[in-house]
């Protein structure tokens, strides 16, 4: 291990773990860029290949379950074959099917290559932080994750950015040409500039069969499922916006992309802000009184929304639908890194099982839910407010009807 309290930070040191900073958090942004960064094209994307918003929608399903499934496939991989090679083959893979998708010419195939690409880009999330946990210990450690941390918050916010201004100069089909071009240079960044960090002794032969042992043994802890489910829930909620918004914003208020794109950064920017708000609190308040307010204001925020657009239409303009959206969006930047806590609290010899099965449960519930918004249509703001509300509500259940009682239970045992 490296720990950077006792190591001497040479200049070559230095500039050898900035570079490592910049591959691994490009290899951590893949999620939020695959997802966030063709958004703003939605309606063009319909018209293009004939489709209806639901059937687009599916795009973005297909590649949340590739994420998700892809995450708890590829990180026990990675630790039977060692980092390097799972992660260029994944960043490889991810290349091709990005220019497949420059040419697919039906939303079926779309739907396709957008899982691939998922499965494929969760080798960058999963194994980047694997290779932190190789390489760096105690406080290094906790600094190289919180940089990674920073750009991955940042990833959200500009990718649908980057998306509305690409759409400015060039059609669907150059965001995912972008998408490759990324993919391209982190595997060059890679090949090049990344050795192997998990040595032959220490790699084991437990496999797939070990890391399912694991999750079983979680799936026993009901407080731990109550985390996950209202972690997924609320993540739920989130991909209802991100679904549902592009249609919403664009074709009902009338936004231009680059507006909507701007609208998206905005409560990007406000999810960034809480969470930082959230680990200033946490030195004060109890990790479950946080993650109680949290799910009490998206609960209220989502009956909010649904009320406006219930109640007045677009009669209350754009403003008055972003106002309640923004309070919800930004409220979950408390919920999730609360929720990540405290399920992996009492959990430190399964680490990494409890991440994945943390962020398996929240693609594929998201994913679930994101072309439920496009059923009744594009004409109407209705199913993704209700939609939201509807998570936001189910979150605030899960957690003090069934995380909060196990959670005081195990405590008092």
């Amino acid at each position: 291990m490296v720990d950077l309290q006792t190591a001497p930070a040479t200049a070559k040191s230095r500039a050898a773990t900035a570079l490592l900073a910049v591959l691994l958090g490009g290899c951590t942004a893949f999620g939020p860029l695959t997802i966030d960064m063709y958004l703003p094209a939605f309606p063009q994307i319909a018209a293009d290949l004939g489709s209806t918003a639901a059937q687009v929608q599916l795009t973005l399903t297909a590649c949340l379950i590739g994420l998700a499934l892809g995450q708890l496939v590829i990180g026990p991989l990675s630790d039977i074959l060692g980092r390097r090679r799972p992660l260029l083959a994944g960043l490889a893979v991810y290349a091709v099917t990005s220019v497949a998708c420059v040419f697919a010419n039906s939303v079926g195939l779309l739907v396709g290559l957008r899982f691939i690409q998922g499965v494929a880009g969760a080798a960058g999330i999963v194994i980047a932080r694997a290779i932190v946990r190789d390489l760096y210990s105690g406080v290094a450690a906790a600094k190289f994750f919180s940089n990674l941390m920073l750009i991955s918050g940042l990833a959200p916010i500009l990718a649908p950015v980057i998306g509305g201004q690409l759409l400015k100069v060039a059609t669907w089909h150059g965001v995912f040409a972008v998408l490759a071009a990324f993919a391209v240079l982190l595997f060059l960044g890679g090949l090049f500039g990344l050795r192997e960090t998990l040595p032959v002794e220490r790699r084991h032969g437990g496999g797939l069969g070990q890391t399912f042992r694991s999750i079983r043994t979680l799936l026993r802890d009901r407080a731990f499922v109550g985390y996950v489910l209202t972690s997924g829930l609320t993540m739920a909620a989130m991909f209802a916006y991100i679904s549902g918004s592009p249609f919403v914003i664009q074709d009902l208020y009338g936004a231009s992309p680059q507006v909507y794109s701007l609208i998206f950064g905005a409560n990007a920017i406000g999810i960034v802000a809480v969470a930082q708000l959230n680990g200033r609190l946490a030195h004060r308040v109890h990790s479950r009184t946080l993650l109680a307010i949290g799910v009490q204001v998206v609960a209220l925020a989502g009956l909010a929304l649904l009320a406006v657009v219930l109640i007045g239409g677009t009669d209350l303009g754009l403003t008055g639908f972003l106002i309640p959206l923004f309070v919800m969006i930004a409220s979950i930047g408390m919920i999730l890194p609360t929720t990540t806590t405290l399920a992996m609290a009492d959990h430190p010899e399964a680490a990494g099982a409890a991440s994945a099965l943390l962020g398996s449960v929240q693609f594929v519930i998201g994913g679930l839910t994101a072309p439920l918004v496009g059923l009744a249509g594009q004409d109407s703001a209705v199913p993704m407010a209700a939609a939201m509300a509807l998570m936001g509500i189910a979150a605030f259940a899960m957690y003090f009807f069934v995380a909060r009682p196990a959670a005081r239970k195990a405590n008092a045992a």
